[in-house]
This record gives C-alpha cells, structure tokens and sequence, in this order.
C-alpha cells in the first residue's frame, strides 16, 4: 500500500519503432490464454467487446478495433462532430510495420463511431505518414477550397523527418497528398517531427510547433505551405520532447493565458513521462515563461502523446474556457506488452477524455483535468454509502469489473493517519491489488500497481501534495486494463496500465498509523449499454 521503493529505468525501444512482437502472456501470469481476433462492429460507439472472462477489452474506455494504435491526433470539429484519428496499423498481428491514420468520430467524447483509415500508410514514396495536425482552413488559405481540411504531418523518406502536407475535400474522410516535397524541409536535425498547427487570430497567420529534439521550434505561415522560424522553446533537462501543444485558455480569474505542452521523459529526474506544460505568453512569434520547470498533466505511467483540443457549442463557437484532451494508454518502455493481443487481437486504448480548465491558485497557474462530464450517462448499478469511519481496513461488498468510485477522504489535521487509501481490483485473498491513495507521512499522492499484473518493470508514481485542512476528494476510474486517480480538483492525476484477472474486482478501504472517514462514497459500475 504505497511507499515502493524505487526502481530502475527500462530503457525501452526506439518511439517510431512499432514493431510486431507479440506480448507473451505466461511472463504476466495468463497461462491458456486462445488468441481470438476483435470484432470491428460498433457496439455503443466503440467497438465490439469479446465476451470471454479474460478479455481486456476497456467496458468504457477508447481502443482500437484491430491490431494496432499509438499517438493520438488532435480532433478537429465539423459539422457538429469531433473527429478524432490515430496512428494505427492494420497489419500489426500478420508481422508488418508502419502507421496509418485511421479516424473515430464523436459527440459527446465517450461514444466513438469507428470510420475507418482515412490516410492509407505507404501512400507515396515519402512513406508511412507519421503524427502531424490538422486544421479546417476556413479562409482558403491554402488554396484547396474553403474549408478543406489540411494536415501537415511527418514523413522519413530515406530516414530524413520532414513535414508534408495533405488535404481534404470530403470533411476530412480522405486525404491527397499536396506534392512530393516537404513544406517544412528538414535542415539537418535527426528528430524534426510531430508538427502541431494553430490558427493565430491577433497576428493572422498559421502557428507551427515542431519537436525538434530538447527543444520547440516555433515557424509562422500565411498558407500552411511556406514557413519561417521565429523562435524556439529549449528544455534540457526532460529528454526527447515530442506531440507539442499550444494554446490560449481562460483562467478562473478571467485572464487569457497561453499553454506550451509536451510529451516528456522525466524519468531520469523521478518526474513523469507524459504531457508536460508550462504557463506564459505567446507574442506571434515566440513563447516564453517565467517558470523553470514544467508543471504535469499526468503523473502516472501511461498518458503519453496526449493532445489537449477545444470545446464548441452547438453554433460551432469555442468556449475559451474548457479544453478537452486524449492521451494514449500506454508507453514505449513497453508498447507490445499488452496480454489484450492474445486474447483479444488488439494493441491500443486511450486513458479516458478528460475536461481541462486553468485554474488561478495560491501559488501560481495550474491546469485541472477531470473525466469528460458525458461520462455520467454511461452509469449503471450505483451504490452509495453512509459515511465510514475506518481505523484498519473495510472490504466493500461491492464489486465491479469498469466503474468509478467517488468520495472525499476526511481526517484530524492535527493529528493525520499515516496512509490513507483504497486497494482496488482485488483478488478475493488481497494477495492482488492496485493502491491508490495519500501516504500523509511524506506528503505525496500514489498510485502503486506492483501488486497485480502490470506491463513493466515500475511500480508505482507518486506526486507531492499537501492538504493541511485534512480533507480531500478523489474520483477513481477503473477499467478491464487500467486505472486513473483524481485527486482534489484535478490537478493531480496518476493514470496506470494494469492487467488484473477477471475475478480480481473488489475494493477495500484502508487507513494506516490512525483513522479517517470516507464520506459521501458513490460506487458506480459504467459500460456502453
């Protein structure tokens, strides 16, 4: 229950490298496992889930129909619909490489309707197409009709990263490559990849942030064909940045800030692995901050490429308030270590799409995240408990395979326990279990899934947090094969893949060195119906 000591790091495999070996599911403990394929159909917005008890298949949760998913692209919205496309690759269980964009559509963020691969792998002699962005270019600034929708993505032909751009002409179900030659050339950098666009209105100009090793280059254009580099954003100390972000948001105390984000490796410093931001101001050419370090999205181990993406009403107008983001579940320490292709006949889920917000706080900008609103609809069986004063331990007589757990955590502030928590996706003995929960003592939020069956060799994140007036709320989402853990407002969240049996579905409070109440607990158990 918390408090793992830590362990190396797994220097893992090359990001672009989307091989196809196949996860051995006897070194997780899954003997007798039978391959089965995934059925492509739609099933409540999402695919079809296989019915056998050991499937992996999320109950609520994005994943892909069929062998193979990884970056997320930022969805774009037309017509009242988000559509949302990833790098997948058809081929991923027959034993071929490369990436394809296959797209998903939504209206409300937790159903999905499949649509399949709008940009086929392969299309041209630059090969596979890589992640990149997409804009509607109202303005017909590009010149292939107003509202063609163009993404600029990265291609390697002969292993050179450079960015190409394509277009659409059918809302975005197909694209055409717009020429053979990279409108961003690539001046001689090993990793020039992943560009993200945005339209900036106060300069009229199109925005691109390309990843480009430890640093951002940042270029404006007034075609999305023709570049020109006006700055960068250098960060050393985090590894290879990748899927850049940037945006302006509206702050809970009216001001209208700009966000610079990205996929980070902060293992070597014990800081996370996923989408790192910071808060300061975008002048048209330049972004800068008066922060050092980064602040997180996630502090879990899963989360990685994430895109943050912005909310419309139903007349198609952006509220600056709420930005939605989609991260992947998982990471490339161990991309194919996923028991879901034995039995399921898939690679590739989405930690669920959460609600951001920029909140003004005692001691600075922060950005909160909290599951998509729309989730609610999908609650079944619901349980809602009187409050609970626990001074050992209490098992719930509840148990869900996919739900979510709410409460908030009470104690003495003048004389707090020594850990307080949840042990979730319990074997009946306990002997297997994911922990969540607050390690006071210390001062730091956890998320430890050593005890149960887990993709790598880590076991548990921790973030630092300090509740001095000893009270707190938490929401859990636990899936088939993960777990994400909210922390007050959301600015502290631990997302985690874990590969629990079928039978391993209690819940059981725990509370260490002292006593606590958990108050107002509701259990729901969510699926597509």
């Amino acid at each position: 229950m918390g408090k793992t000591p830590p362990q190396d790091d797994n220097p893992g495999v090359a990001r672009r490298s989307v091989v196809t070996t196949l996860a051995s599911a006897t070194a997780l403990g899954l003997t007798g496992l039978a391959a089965a394929p995934a059925s492509a159909a739609s099933l409540g917005g999402n695919v079809a889930r296989r019915t056998s008890n050991v499937s992996y298949r999320p109950h609520y949760h994005f994943s892909v129909p069929d062998n193979w998913k990884n970056d997320p692209q930022r969805p774009i919205h037309i017509d009242g619909e988000y559509l949302y496309y990833y790098l997948y690759n058809r081929d991923y269980i027959q034993g071929g490489a490369g990436t394809s964009w296959r797209l998903a559509t939504t209206t409300d963020h937790v159903h999905f309707s499949d649509r399949g691969v709008a940009l086929e792998k392969s299309t041209n002699a630059n090969g596979d197409c890589w992640s990149g962005s997409l804009v509607v270019d109202q303005n017909n600034t590009a010149g292939y009709g107003k509202g063609a929708v163009i993404a600029l993505v990265t291609q390697a032909p002969d292993g050179v990263q450079a960015q190409y751009l394509w277009y659409s002409t059918d809302k975005g179900r197909s694209f055409k490559p717009g020429g053979l030659e990279p409108v961003l050339p690539n001046p001689g950098t090993h990793d020039f990849r992943d560009p993200k666009v945005i339209w900036d209105s106060a300069h009229s100009q199109w925005v691109l942030l390309n990843a480009e090793g430890d640093r951002i280059g940042i270029y404006t254009s007034r075609n999305l064909k023709k570049w020109k580099r006006t700055g960068e954003f250098v960060e050393t100390g985090l590894g290879l940045l990748e899927c850049p972000d940037l945006f302006r948001i509206r702050s809970s105390d009216g001001k209208l800030l700009w966000v610079l984000g990205v996929s980070a490796n902060g293992k070597p410093r014990d800081l996370p692995a996923t989408y790192a931001y910071w808060v300061g101001s975008f002048d048209g050419a330049s972004f800068t901050t008066r922060d050092s370090e980064p602040q997180w999205l996630d502090w879990g181990f899963d989360f990685y490429g994430a895109v943050t993406y912005p909310d419309y009403d139903e007349n198609g107008k952006e509220n600056p308030s709420l930005r939605r983001v989609i991260g992947w579940a998982n990471f490339w320490d161990y991309p194919h270590n996923a028991p879901s292709m034995a039995v399921d006949g898939y690679n590739g889920d989405d930690m669920i799409v959460r609600e951001v917000r920029m909140v003004s706080g005692h001691d600075g900008y922060y950005l909160a995240s909290v599951p998509v609103s729309q989730l609610r609809q999908l609650a079944g069986e619901t349980t809602r408990y009187k409050p609970l004063r626990v001074t050992n331990s209490l098992e719930l007589e509840v148990s869900h395979r996919a739900y979510e757990l709410e409460c908030e955590l009470v104690w003495d502030a003048d004389n707090p326990p020594e850990n307080v928590g949840f042990e979730l996706c319990r074997a009946e003995t306990g002997t297997r279990h994911v922990a969540a929960g607050l390690y006071l003592a210390e001062g730091f939020a956890y998320l430890n899934r050593k005890p149960t069956h887990n993709p790598g060799d880590k076991s548990e994140t921790q973030s630092p947090i300090s509740v001095p007036e000893g009270r707190i709320r938490v929401r859990i989402l636990v899936d088939t094969s993960s777990v994400e853990v909210f922390f007050g407002d959301g600015r502290i969240v631990h997302s985690h893949r874990v590969f629990p049996l079928a039978t391993d579905t209690g819940i059981k409070l725990f509370v260490a060195g002292g006593e606590a109440t958990f108050n107002s607990m509701v259990v729901r158990e969510l699926s597509f119906r």
